[in-house]
């Protein structure tokens, strides 16, 4: 039975999560430059048009984005990922630019911001399901970044809490990008939606 795209992508029944897509992380001074490098051809521009498209059809957008006090207070510590977050990264405190969404995405008043201290990924321990359900959505399109443990994070999370998760595979992001693809093809698609942005936009139109 062939996919119906239209009924999946119902604009009132869904939200597009947009992950780690803000300047610290894919900006031009970037803590992980190889991830941001990897999200410049591709992730970054097609994860636009679907940013663009869902606010045009009155699709919800909601901005997943990581918070990092100056002395990580609160943050995590027991990884090496965060090790080097810690080395690296900016402060990323709520207001300041590297937590805002990437100005190709930019941040229109409708829509929200769900930020986190800690953790590997937008759904553990934040608001994000609560607010998704009191807004009735079922089916996520996520965009950005990374495939590697985010998105992972993500996707298992909503589908875990009974929503359809739908990626649009040139508007996210992994190193190495030959990794990126086997997870794709290997993992995401047995657990979600995999197709490409312009089926996303088109569903809208």
């Amino acid at each position: 039975m062939a996919l119906d795209l239209r009924s999946l992508l119902e604009p009132t029944a869904t939200a597009v999560v947009t992950s780690e897509c803000q300047n610290g992380v894919l900006g031009p001074d970037s803590a992980l430059p190889d991830l941001a490098a990897a999200a410049r051809p591709s992730a970054i521009p097609n994860g636009a048009r679907v940013v663009h498209a869902a606010r045009t059809a009155g699709v919800q957008v909601v901005h997943a984005v990581f918070w990092r006090r100056p002395d990580n207070r609160g943050g995590n510590t027991n990884g090496r990922l965060f090790a080097a977050m810690n080395r690296t990264s900016p402060p990323m405190e709520p207001g300041s630019d590297a937590a805002m969404p990437i100005p190709e995405f930019g941040h229109s008043p409708d829509d929200l911001v769900i930020g986190r201290y800690h953790g590997l990924d937008p759904i553990g321990g934040t608001d994000l399901d609560p607010l998704l359900r009191n807004l009735g959505v079922r089916t996520v399109v996520i965009v950005g970044v990374s495939l590697n443990v985010a998105l992972m994070g993500l996707t298992i999370g909503l589908v875990n809490a009974g929503y359809q998760v739908v990626i649009p595979r040139d508007a996210v992001a992994g190193v190495p990008a030959a990794y990126a693809e086997s997870l794709l093809d290997n993992t995401y698609s047995l657990i979600s939606t995999v197709l490409t942005s312009d089926d996303v936009v088109d569903a809208w139109l």
